[in-house]
């Protein structure tokens, strides 16, 4: 299952929305993730929730997004 509708743009939104530590994150109809995150945990938190959400990570391009923070 991969991100193929808005719905699915949507299910990622949410599901990293309650990712703690998470700065940005931003999906897309062609698979790919753009996370900001300040430490390598919060981008295993990221990677966990995705795939809770039922999106196999190896079918997403994951990028990492300079925080804004930083």
């Amino acid at each position: 299952m991969g991100v193929r509708c808005g719905r699915c743009v949507q299910a990622l939104a949410t599901a990293l929305v309650g990712v703690e530590g998470l700065a940005g994150a931003s999906a897309n109809l062609m698979g790919e993730v753009t996370i900001a995150y300040e430490s390598p945990e919060v981008r295993h938190s990221a990677i966990a929730a995705i795939e809770r959400a039922g999106f196999p990570v190896a079918s997403l391009e994951i990028e990492a997004a300079e925080s804004p923070g930083a």
